[in-house]
């Protein structure tokens, strides 16, 4: 039995050929696996999980698109596998009912798991980028749960509206980064895996995809990233017992 891991689909209705990737992965090459783990971004953006109450009138498309999803993590759920999400930089609205629909366990970030014979620190990766002093004030505000009840208290239409001037917002400002500034900070990497007590670390966030080899206070650490999503192609981590994590790209059948 195995675990997977995956990050940042950025699931969205204009993006239908990452949907059915997924959907087909799922049904795939997660059939077996004991565990599967959502490192955030799993959609490109969240306004509340009240949003579900609108389904097909939800003017975004994003309502029917979470029910489907849901229901196909639930069904895998219940075949099986434990399904645990963890909040993105785009997702971080996510709440219990949207998991309790997937049949999923929400994960705090970070958490330190037992994956195959070893500790493991996963984390969605967007609290190493500390260069990116701009994003990491946002960061803060976002993740604080009294702006977040401000924010869910808004009409949706108001929330939708806010959602997409702070990705065009985004966009805007990523696009005049240095990409050093995008990336995390390696003395943050350090402190982490150091924190933490691991010498494993895994993460999505940067969409630049590779295996690092960290050194940590002399001794050998290990940082996985995974990649984004595209149409044509996906990325996961399987964990088997008593083997290396493995780093895996493919092509997305829907």
């Amino acid at each position: 039995m195995s675990t997977l891991l995956i990050s940042d689909l950025h699931l969205h209705p204009g993006a239908p050929a990452i949907t059915e990737g997924f959907l087909n992965w799922l049904e795939t090459r997660a059939a077996d696996a004991e565990a599967l783990y959502i490192l955030g971004d799993f959609f490109e953006a969240w306004i509340g999980d009240d949003l579900l109450d609108l389904g097909a009138a939800d003017p975004t498309g994003t309502a029917a698109l979470a029910e489907r999803i849901a229901a196909a993590l639930k069904q895998r759920a219940e075949a099986g596998t434990a399904i645990y999400l963890m909040h993105g930089n785009r997702d971080f609205l996510l709440g219990e009912r949207f998991a309790d629909a997937a049949g999923a366990t929400l994960l705090p970030d970070p958490s330190v798991v037992t994956l195959g014979d070893e500790r493991v620190l996963l984390m969605h990766g967007d609290s190493l980028c500390t260069r990116d002093e701009a994003y990491m004030a946002f960061r803060a505000k976002a993740r604080d749960s009294q702006w977040q009840a401000q924010i869910l208290a808004m009409p949706i239409p108001e929330r939708i509206a806010l959602a997409k001037q702070l990705r065009d917002q985004s966009g805007e400002a990523n696009s005049n980064k240095a990409e050093d500034i995008m990336d995390v900070t390696p003395a943050e990497v350090v402190e982490a895996l150091r924190e933490h007590g691991v010498t494993t670390m895994i993460h999505g966030h940067t969409h630049r995809p590779a295996i690092h080899d960290v050194d940590l206070d002399g001794a050998p650490a290990r940082r996985f990233v995974l990649g984004d999503w595209q149409p044509n192609r996906g990325w996961d981590i399987e964990i088997v017992p008593g083997q290396a994590p493995v780093l895996r790209d493919f092509p997305l059948q829907g």
